[in-house]
């Protein structure tokens, strides 16, 4: 249940606006230049493989094929980044997560953010050119766990993809935003799918994953023609039944790997959500997969098994659509540890020959690195501290299981501390390879599966030949974690939770530059050039896992969540902050409580399993504060709950999920726990 009320009337004002003002824009440049549409958004395999030669751009979510998040400009370095300062920003109107790493060609900007909105913007100036809204059905942010963000897009030859948070996949005219074509990319709208990720080009095709694994998603990645969105092939990455039919062969193999008797009913995830990369030298799409649905591994396959391809990175032919290679990192995944943190490609000096290799950072602890041609593991080392392996067995590819690893919790009891925690050690936040230095800068996260999601960030430069850390950031509270991006300026550039933009010394750690922005930086940076001017730029507002409780040291709690990109220049201005957030006022007196002690806790039960990921009912939470509903919303909440009254707020209806009477059990409940802060309220009065 999502209802946003603050300044509903000036955010509702302003998106109005908004959308007139890129209509306008959008048909001014239809009529100027309908002739020169294919100047836009030029990207193709001659060009993507010479991007170091064209630094000036940033061509893909990581700049390059590769996806190192890695630029070789230098006009801001370690003498010059003093004098950073803010070039230009752009308000989004949008109060949810943006975590997206724009794209760049030929001084266009193109990025998206809530739910796949994009916005095309000139590089220079931040001046609109385009905006683009795929008007979501509202229902599918019942089912999303993770906010309603959008980590990017992708551009290729005059078309921008992107992917709505409702699974539809969309393309747009690099040069005026309009609907190429669309597909919808669910195969069952029943189950609880939502896209999050950027799509990846690859060959002939673009391909789409999805999210969902929380609920009942079965994970499968789609592939369309590029120019005409036809549908190319679907790779099913956990089978649908233990005897077929099976979509795609690899799935008869999969089937064996899981117990006859399993949770089919679930979907079994595996969900492909982010990190896609596609390799234009040896023609492989690779990406990792999600963790298993249910995550106790008891409820989902109860006779065990390695529960293929959950936990797994897979390299797929996209002309055909066929698997050439797989490893599982994770055998039988039992603790939330998916695999779909970014993968960067890059080559290696290992054992005196040059390797085609890819690394990830996995959520599991363990830094991997493959052959990224046949899939064969050259290393795996603790990046930190892990404790449900001892070690991964090079010449078996499996990992050394602790002993009672797997007994560490049943919906969080406690049985037995096991690290990393569900955050993992690395989450889907950016890191970026320095080949020059040979340092990938990791965003770390340290903490133990314990049920309370606290526990330290920490920046580290890793030394992936040594497999060691070089250098460290001090440990800050998790919640300041945020991608990296690293330059040959001889700087690391990361933002953080309480609202600071950062530039350190990519040789030590130190800290050279620090910008106090006043919103939250989740998103990775980048950097590119218009004229000779390096810029470098961010999206900022706090979004993601648990984004309606923002840390009171965030940003996010004491200045709110407007969403910014924010692109800064040397000797730039300041940087505008917003105002604080106003005190908060009384609690108003609520309405009469005339229903039953059962309606009550009747309610209670269904707040906690339908509002409550959102409705945390903090002081300060990013969704309103139930217990400060005011009088009109009380009087209006089956239309605000069933109806969708507040839909353009951010509330979807819920209709068809919740009965009338099961709605008012919810608000007798929250009008019970209302009287319960409004006397604590009076009685605390002087």
């Amino acid at each position: 249940m999502r209802v946003r009320l603050r300044n509903r009337f000036v955010v509702v004002c302003a998106a109005m606006a908004l959308a007139l003002a890129s209509y306008a824009g959008k048909n001014a440049l239809v009529r100027a230049g309908q002739a020169k549409l294919s100047a836009y958004g030029q990207i193709d395999r001659k060009r993507l493989l010479a991007a170091d030669q064209h630094p000036e751009d940033w061509l893909t979510t990581g700049r390059d094929f590769g996806k190192g998040h890695y630029s070789p400009l230098a006009q801001v370095n370690r003498e010059t980044v003093s004098r950073l300062g803010l070039a230009w920003d752009y308000h989004t109107h949008t109060d949810r997560g943006l975590e997206a790493t724009p794209i760049v060609v030929d001084g266009v900007m193109y990025t998206s953010g809530v739910a796949g909105r994009v916005y095309a913007l000139d590089g220079k100036t931040g001046k609109e050119l385009w905006t683009f809204d795929p008007q979501n059905d509202l229902s599918v942010t019942r089912r999303s766990c993770c906010d309603e963000v959008n980590r990017g897009v992708a551009v290729w030859k005059g078309k921008v993809y992107t992917a709505s948070l409702d699974g539809r996949l969309f393309a747009l005219d690099a040069a005026t935003g309009a609907v190429l074509w669309k597909v919808d990319t669910v195969v069952d709208h029943q189950r609880g799918y939502t896209s999050t990720g950027a799509p990846e080009i690859a060959g002939r095709v673009v391909a789409i994953g999805n999210g969902g694994a929380e609920y009942d998603a079965r994970g499968y990645v789609s592939a369309y023609d590029l120019d005409t969105g036809k549908f190319a092939w679907r790779f099913f990455t956990v089978p649908g039944s233990a005897s077929g039919p099976y979509e795609n062969p690899e799935l008869e193999v999969a089937a064996k790997t899981w117990d006859p008797k399993s949770r089919w009913d679930m979907g079994g995830g595996g969900t492909v959500w982010d990190g896609m990369v596609y390799d234009p030298e040896l023609n492989l799409l690779y990406f990792g997969t999600g963790n298993g649905t249910f995550f106790d591994q008891s409820k989902r396959s109860p006779a065990g098994g390695d529960n293929l391809f959950i936990a797994s990175i897979l390299a797929i032919n996209p002309d055909t659509g066929r698997l050439v290679w797989h490893y599982q990192e994770v055998p039988g995944e039992q603790w939330d540890y998916d695999v779909v943190q970014p993968l960067v490609l890059t080559d290696l000096k290992i054992g005196g020959s040059i390797r085609k290799v890819m690394m990830q950072a996995s959520k599991d602890g363990f830094f991997y690195i493959f052959d990224r041609k046949t899939g064969q593991l050259l290393s795996a080392e603790k990046f930190v501290p892990v404790t449900w392996a001892d070690h991964i067995d090079l010449k078996t590819g499996r990992p050394v299981e602790a002993a009672n690893a797997r007994d560490f919790r049943n919906s969080f009891n406690g049985k037995k501390y096991v690290e990393p925690s569900v955050m993992g050690g690395h989450n889907w936040h950016a890191m970026a390879w320095d080949a020059q230095r040979g340092l990938m800068y990791i965003p770390e996260i340290e903490n133990g599966q314990t049920g309370i999601f606290s526990g330290k960030a920490i920046l580290r430069a890793w030394d992936p030949i040594r497999s060691k850390h070089v250098w460290e950031l001090e440990p800050t509270d998790w919640w300041d974690r945020a991608g990296v991006l690293a330059t040959a300026g001889g700087l690391v550039f990361q933002g953080n939770g309480t609202g600071h933009f950062c530039a350190y010394d990519a040789a030590t750690g130190k800290k050279l530059k620090d910008i106090d922005v006043g919103t939250t930086i989740m998103a990775a940076p980048m950097t590119y050039s218009v004229d000779g001017v390096q810029y470098v730029a961010v999206m900022a507002a706090w979004g993601g896992g648990g984004w309606s409780m923002a840390h009171p040291a965030s940003a996010a709690y004491i200045y709110g969540n407007e969403g910014r990109l924010l692109v800064f220049k040397l000797d730039g201005g300041p940087t505008p902050k917003p105002e604080p957030l106003p005190p908060l006022g009384p609690i108003p007196q609520p309405p009469a409580l005339t229903a039953s002690p059962e309606a009550v806790n009747h309610g209670k039960d269904l707040f906690a399993a339908n509002c409550s990921r959102c409705h945390t009912n903090d002081e300060r939470s990013l969704a309103l504060n139930l217990r400060r509903m005011p009088p009109e919303i009380h009087e209006a909440f089956q239309q605000v709950v069933l109806g969708g009254m507040l839909k353009n707020a951010g509330m979807p209806p819920w209709e068809g999920v919740l009965s009338p009477k099961e709605v008012a059990d919810i608000h007798a409940y929250l009008i019970s726990i209302s009287w319960d802060a409004y006397k604590a309220q009076q009685a605390a009065k002087p």
